[in-house]
């Protein structure tokens, strides 16, 4: 995509549908006037009455304990500078996502236009009373320091600035570990810092803490090394003024242990990179481009321990693995602040998580066979999902044992278990999927890529580095398109009704008669064939032109799904075809099947359909746990279509005993744990929460997600193809472009497993 492209959609995203990022959303009824006069005059009156007795009760009876200030005067926004507090808007929106996503706290981004220290501090203090904590951001040092030093001091509540404490946090944590897969002593590494900004300083701060010797620190900044004789240091970075006069980076690196980057792109030289002591520790952390370029680090150095701030290489030092769940557990204790032991607590949690077992999810999501930990992995991953439940706890209880906490945890088991219920509100499948696509690029068909959606869906796909689109369609429209979109990559065009597909064509033609001149089918009849899309794209998956092909925007389902199951074959061992659907629902994904193709399937169909699901619920790092659906519950009707699910059922116990499976059950039950258990108490579900749903028809699969879809907004990935021997994936009618792409992305990981399967035999 071009520059002009590229901003219009960055654009377009901020302002469409709603302008911005974030909105508020009740939490109460609303529907009658009984619940309004509840939730305002005179019903209001009773919990304000309540807090006006004991100030704390506002915890108990507001939204202050789960709500966070993202705060900040504009000074300092990302490499952009000081562009006021309206223009930092859209990124304080972005922190609030953040926030939401990753650990459940509610934000309002706060923009205030003051760059005085006092009447900044004085407008900040004024406005503490609604919040839980306080988050600042983007305020320019050295004035950010003084801020944040009085607002802890001054007020009761959690106050960071997480662009100085965040990087600190999760840069200590990889030092810990890079340490100790070097065999290095923290008191007595050298450490040279390229930046003295408020990150690097904070950096310093925390290394010291970790037991780095404060004069074994040297630092530069733009001006050259912090010395003794300089006179434009602040206090802060006197503190940290070891080198000698003149003293320049290079030498400075000769035998140094640890190098910290938080300053600018390509300062670090292959040269000065030799000259480190050895087993080097290099955190490259400047953005977009690091002090030096990893690929160059690690080609100099093959005893190197790297981290940089990007996600497309190893250990990327993430804000985002620290802030969300620090203030979580700050908030979750009431914490009067966020204290060195709660850093430093995170840190120690960080690191000790990066030496456990990764769960299947996170390998899953980063294309890996088995992360473990080394040199390539000293940090946990951003997606990894214990996070919330490892960190979190960490810095609460820090904040109990050093006396800040005003509501200290007791069950830690049931604390745990609201935390994991928390993360059931976070989609990150979508990225999960995405990230894991883009580990290893797919060449993908879009069948219908003279339609525009469609071809934004290719060039997204393709921007992202999920797979490589091959347009198929007409031709003069495709480049029409294109023109339009600014889509100028040069990319495979095939339109299979042009003369320059005719050895192809009737390459295809004969391949398909060979296999249907028993069955009805005519060469002639096979030649018309490859001239319509359908066709085409499945005979070029078939014959290995490309890995996968995704279609249906403008046709409806069964009309493309004719050609797929004439042209590709079953997969192996699969005696039927069928699909699930995503549903990216406020619990966490649900798989829904069958969804598409199996109109009213028998017994043997549905535990077929379930082994399937199965299957391809594993394959995305999800355990199945699975409900049969009905309209009755265990044996409460003997209609035949309760009675074939029950019969499904008890295959599925007999054959496959370690499946968690149970049926037939009415909706409502499989989806309450706790009424399922206390109503069906012998059932395999009780107690636990069911992920997947298997519905006795296609009318109530189709309706359920699509209701769901349309009602409730839930976001759906499907219908993904089960049973078919090739990556073949069909969109229903009028599919929205996130959803083409993320079929495509579905079309790659499925091109990808095959390969894996076909490889491994």
């Amino acid at each position: 995509m071009n520059k002009n492209s590229k901003r219009r959609e960055a654009l377009l995203y901020h302002a469409k549908p709603t302008p911005g990022k974030i909105q508020v959303v009740p939490t109460k009824k609303y529907a009658t006037q009984r619940d309004l006069s509840l939730a305002y005059s005179p019903g209001v009156a009773e919990p304000c009455l309540e807090i006006a007795k004991d100030i704390d009760n506002v915890y108990k009876y507001t939204a202050k304990g789960n709500l966070v200030a993202v705060i900040t005067n504009g000074t300092a926004v990302l490499g952009l500078g000081d562009i006021g507090p309206e223009a930092s808007k859209p990124v304080m929106e972005g922190k609030a996502l953040l926030f939401k996503i990753f650990a459940d706290i509610d934000v309002f981004d706060i923009e205030v236009d003051a760059k005085d220290i006092d009447k900044f501090i004085e407008t900040v203090k004024a406005i503490a009373p609604t919040f839980g904590g306080i988050n600042l951001e983007d305020i320019k040092a050295p004035e950010s320091f003084e801020i944040e030093r009085r607002l802890v001091e001054e007020l009761n509540i959690p106050v960071m600035h997480d662009d100085q404490h965040g990087t600190a946090i999760i840069s200590s944590a990889a030092l810990l570990n890079a340490l100790e897969l070097a065999g290095k002593e923290v008191e007595k590494v050298k450490v040279v810092v390229s930046g003295a900004g408020s990150a690097a300083l904070a950096c310093a701060n925390l290394y010291v803490l970790l037991g780095v010797n404060r004069e074994n620190i040297i630092m530069f900044d733009k001006d050259g090394v912090l010395s003794k004789d300089r006179t434009d240091l602040s206090l802060l970075q006197q503190k940290y003024a070891n080198g000698a006069a003149g003293t320049v980076l290079k030498e400075a690196l000769k035998g140094a242990d640890v190098f910290l980057g938080l300053s600018a792109g390509n300062v670090l030289t292959p040269e000065m990179l030799l000259g480190m002591a050895n087993d080097p520790i290099v955190f490259a952390m400047a953005n977009p481009d690091p002090e030096i370029e990893y690929n160059l680090a690690i080609a100099t150095r093959d005893d190197i321990i790297m981290a940089t701030g990007r996600s497309d290489h190893p250990n990327q030092v993430n804000n985002v693995l620290g802030f969300p769940y620090i203030f979580r557990g700050a908030l979750d204790v009431r914490a009067t602040k966020i204290n060195e032991a709660m850093k430093m607590a995170a840190v120690r949690a960080l690191a000790s998580l990066a030496k456990e077992s990764v769960p299947e999810q996170v390998n899953i999501a980063y294309g890996e066979t088995k992360l473990n930990f080394g040199r390539e992995y000293i940090i946990p991953k951003p997606f990894d999902p214990r996070l919330i439940t490892v960190v979190a706890p960490a810095v609460a209880k820090a904040a109990m044992e050093s006396g800040v906490a005003l509501n200290p945890i007791t069950d830690w088991h049931r604390y745990e278990e609201e935390l994991l219920d928390r993360l059931g509100n976070d989609n990150k499948m979508v990225r999960l999927i995405t990230n894991r696509a883009k580990m290893n690029p797919k060449r993908i068909v879009f069948a219908e890529a003279d339609h525009l959606d469609v071809l934004k869906a290719a060039q997204i796909v393709l921007e992202e580095g999920i797979g490589i689109p091959v347009l198929l369609g007409n031709k003069e429209i495709i480049l029409e398109l294109k023109e339009e979109l600014g889509f100028d990559a040069d990319v495979e065009i095939i339109d299979p009704k042009i003369n320059e597909e005719n050895d192809r064509r009737n390459r295809f033609a004969n391949k398909y008669w060979e296999t249907r001149k028993r069955r009805g089918v005519s060469l002639l009849d096979a030649q018309k064939l490859m001239r319509e899309r359908n066709f085409f794209a499945a005979m070029m998956v078939n014959e290995g032109d490309a890995d996968g092909l995704v279609s249906g925007h403008s046709r409806s389902y069964s009309s493309i799904l004719k050609p797929m199951l004439q042209l590709i074959d079953k997969a192996p061992g699969a005696s039927i075809v069928a699909t699930t659907n995503m549903m990216m629902t406020s619990r966490g994904p649900m798989f829904l099947s069958d969804t598409a193709i199996n109109i009213n399937p028998s017994a043997d169909d549905l535990a077929k359909i379930a082994i399937m699901t199965a299957k391809t619920a594993r394959m995305f790092g999800v355990e199945p746990v699975m409900a049969m659906v009905s309209f009755s519950n265990f044996g409460s009707s003997n209609n035949p279509d309760a009675a074939k699910v029950r019969e499904a059922v008890t295959y599925l116990h007999q054959n496959y005993p370690d499946m968690i499976i149970d049926g037939e059950v009415q909706a409502d039950f499989a989806l309450n744990p706790e009424m399922l258990k206390e109503k069906f108490p012998f059932s395999k579900l009780a107690g636990k929460k069911v992920n997947t749903l298997i519905f006795p028809n296609l009318d109530s699969a189709n309706i359920t997600y699509k209701l769901l879809k349309e009602l409730n907004k839930v976001d759906s990935i499907g219908p993904i193809m089960l049973g078919l021997g090739k990556p073949v994936h069909i969109f229903q009618l009028g599919a929205s472009v996130e959803e083409m792409v993320n079929m495509a992305a579905i079309a790659v990981i499925d091109a990808q497993e095959k390969q894996k399967t076909k490889t491994n035999k």
